[in-house]
């Protein structure tokens, strides 16, 4: 089980094509705030059919999109 498994069911249960989150927003649904390793858990993602696009670190956003 990954920390943010959460996120990953949020994102799936959207069902729409492309979605944008900030920091603030992915840390209230996942329950964890997003550091470093959010880097090496994107991967598990895809098993829901989508991926991490963009991440910026200035914006504080992160970019999902689905995969066709």
């Amino acid at each position: 089980m990954s920390k943010f498994d959460a996120l990953w069911k949020y994102v799936s249960e959207t069902g729409t094509d492309y979605l944008k989150l900030s920091y603030a927003e992915i840390e209230n649904i996942a329950g964890v705030p997003i550091d470093h390793s959010f880097l090496s858990y994107k991967k598990e993602l895809t098993s829901y059919g989508y991926k991490v696009g963009k991440i910026s670190m200035k914006a504080q956003t992160v970019e999902f999109i689905k995969e066709q």
